[in-house]
């Protein structure tokens, strides 16, 4: 846990074999309900402009953005090949495993916006990560971190596992304090009734 300012248990997971492994089948299946996805699709309606750069990050066959919105590019980052070939609105697309290396493999500023629908869970060193988004994000951009409540469970880091919703929230902006580079985040409660839970982290590149 090189470079990591928080304690490492929390980074702990049940399985620790190779993600590659885990993800070497494709899932085509999605990992929220309709209702929420469909509200998540309307939170990036609001929060990113058209034309804007997007990074869409930890990313599978789908990325619940607005299919009216034309964006300037769509570069998708995951770890299963057959997954990202698959998904409509990616303009490009590479199988990196951040676990392994979390080195973002786009140019600094590069990006209007940074996304992660319900994965930031299996991040084993979110904080290196949050930097590298810093990084490739222009100043005022975006990084747009959507969560829920399901998981696959020996992927999911201890501190996911055990943490309440809201405890979660305080995780990940610690997380983003230790990484810099942003400001103060918000957070976003999407949730709809009756469907899984949407609580949404916007945190805005520094200028």
């Amino acid at each position: 846990m090189a470079d990591l300012p928080l304690p490492a248990h929390l980074f702990a997971r049940v399985d620790e074999a190779p993600d590659a492994d885990f993800y070497a089948e494709p899932r085509f299946v999605v990992h929220i309900d309709p209702e929420t996805i469909s509200a998540l699709t309307g939170l990036y309606r609001e929060e990113l402009e058209s034309g804007s750069r997007i990074l869409d990050l930890m990313s599978s066959w789908v990325s619940h953005l607005p299919a009216e919105v034309a964006y300037a590019r769509v570069f998708g980052l995951g770890m299963n090949a057959e997954e990202l070939a698959a998904n409509p609105r990616l303009d490009a697309w590479a199988v990196v495993d951040l676990n392994a290396s979390p080195v973002l493999p786009c140019p600094d500023a590069s990006f209007d916006a940074v996304l992660c629908a319900v994965s930031v869970q299996y991040l084993t060193r979110p904080v290196e990560v949050f930097r590298e988004c810093a990084r490739v994000l222009r100043p005022g951009g975006k990084l747009v971190i959507a969560t829920s409540h399901r998981l696959f469970p020996t992927k999911a880091i201890a501190a996911w596992r055990s943490l309440a919703p809201g405890d979660r929230m305080a995780f990940l902006r610690a997380c983003l304090a230790h990484a810099g580079g942003f400001d103060e985040p918000r957070v976003v409660d999407r949730s709809p009734r009756l469907a899984d839970p949407l609580w949404v982290l916007i945190a805005s590149r520094s200028c």
